[in-house]
């Protein structure tokens, strides 16, 4: 039988190599083991970020990133259920999505769950997303917090339209910002009048907690 570190660095190697079978095969083990669902997550998370830098390098295709993607979305749905996330002692509506030109969503349904498993309202826009629909979600839906995820540096500047349309619409008040993503920073976050940057799917869930007390 495999050591946990061993099965986690499998499952690291099934996710770069775009294996989908083989990466569900080891989130059902990690599940009946009863060994750490989260680190699991993490060791996934890094080997997306080595599928994103192959495929900068170009030594991966599109179709490569495609496969990753899949084989982490099917180990994911099996660990989803087990997540262990403090609940939220704040009750509170977020709407999420990938902002418009992302349509890579895999990270943005990482934190979509963790903010479910935190206890918290999450309402998924998906992927490319209009500055528009964000906030009209947010209206319709009384939601609190407008949750961002980029990926792709060039629609970063769409953040302005965010902003200027929660400004127009008078819901400084009610409705606050949060950005994440490999795109994005705390710089992002101060040049464009973000409220809060979150680094990972756990940092969000604080910072969402921090921007519902206030």
């Amino acid at each position: 039988m495999q050591g946990e570190k061993e099965l986690f660095d499998a499952l690291y190697d099934a996710v770069i190599a775009g294996n989908v079978q083989k990466a569900r095969k080891i989130a059902e083990q990690t599940v009946q083991r009863g060994l750490s669902v989260n680190v699991a997550l993490e060791k996934m998370k890094d080997a997306m970020r080595v599928v994103d830098e192959k495929y900068e390098k170009k030594e991966y295709f599109i179709v490569d990133v495609a496969s990753s993607a899949s084989a982490m979305k099917e180990a994911f749905k099996v660990l989803e259920p087990h997540l262990q996330v403090e609940s939220a002692k704040v009750v509170g509506k977020v709407v999420i999505g990938s902002l418009k030109g992302n349509i890579q969503g895999l990270g943005k349904d990482i934190v979509a769950a963790i903010l479910r498993a935190a206890g918290l309202d999450v309402v998924d826009l998906g992927v490319d997303v209009s500055p528009n629909a964000f906030v009209d979600t947010a209206v319709k839906e009384k939601a609190q917090i407008i949750a961002i995820s980029i990926s792709i540096e060039e629609t970063v500047p769409l953040l302005k339209e965010v902003v200027n349309l929660v400004r127009k619409r008078r819901l400084n008040e009610k409705v606050k910002t949060i950005i994440g993503g490999q795109a994005v920073s705390n710089e992002t976050c101060k040049e464009y009048g973000i409220d809060a940057y979150a680094k990972d799917a756990w940092e969000c869930v604080k910072k969402v907690k921090g921007l519902l007390s206030h």
